[in-house]
């Protein structure tokens, strides 16, 4: 409980400290033809409230037995099929 909080709280950092970027990136954009959107960041704020659940699948997979040292998968392919 207390690993989930401390993760929480360095997320909700992280977060605040992008969005004081992104605010800056926007109001500092040099191609003024062109500005920045909050819908620029999108991705970004994915990728941060995303940090951490690669750890926390990897132990739920532990848990259930799937890691190769309990009889799992050695490999799993993550690369996508080529486009036709």
């Amino acid at each position: 409980m207390l690993e989930e909080q401390i993760r929480r709280q360095f997320i909700g950092e992280v977060w605040r400290r992008y969005e004081e970027l992104q605010n800056w990136a926007i109001a500092n954009w040099p191609d003024q033809e062109n500005p920045l959107s909050t819908s620029d960041f999108v991705e970004g704020r994915k990728e941060i409230l995303a940090l951490g659940q690669g750890r926390a699948r990897w132990r739920q997979a532990t848990q259930e037995g799937d890691a190769p040292e309990h009889g799992g998968k050695q490999y799993e392919q993550v690369t996508p099929m080529p486009w036709p």
